[in-house]
């Protein structure tokens, strides 16, 4: 991992996104000699952490419910449009 000063990353930011989305490069940038910010490239979006959250979720009767009236509107309004 590279590291480099706030200014610097400010200066070349267009060269510090093209290095992280071409070459996979991570940057550590540095104020004042502490660690601010990690620049890395973003992880592929796969659903398996909305998964999660979701199964850690407690389950949301009234939605649910919503859900269902929804779906029997929907079936009510395909039964008129065929005929």
């Amino acid at each position: 991992m590279r590291r480099l000063s706030a200014t610097d990353a400010a200066r070349r930011f267009s060269e510090l996104l093209d290095a992280v989305e071409r070459r996979g490069e991570t940057f550590l940038v540095v104020r004042r000699g502490h660690a601010v910010a990690r620049i890395e490239p973003a992880r592929a979006a796969n659903g398996k952490h909305v998964k999660e959250i979701l199964r850690a979720s407690p389950p949301d009767r009234r939605w649910a419910s919503e859900l269902g009236e929804l779906r029997a509107a929907l079936a009510i309004e395909n039964r008129l449009w065929t005929g």
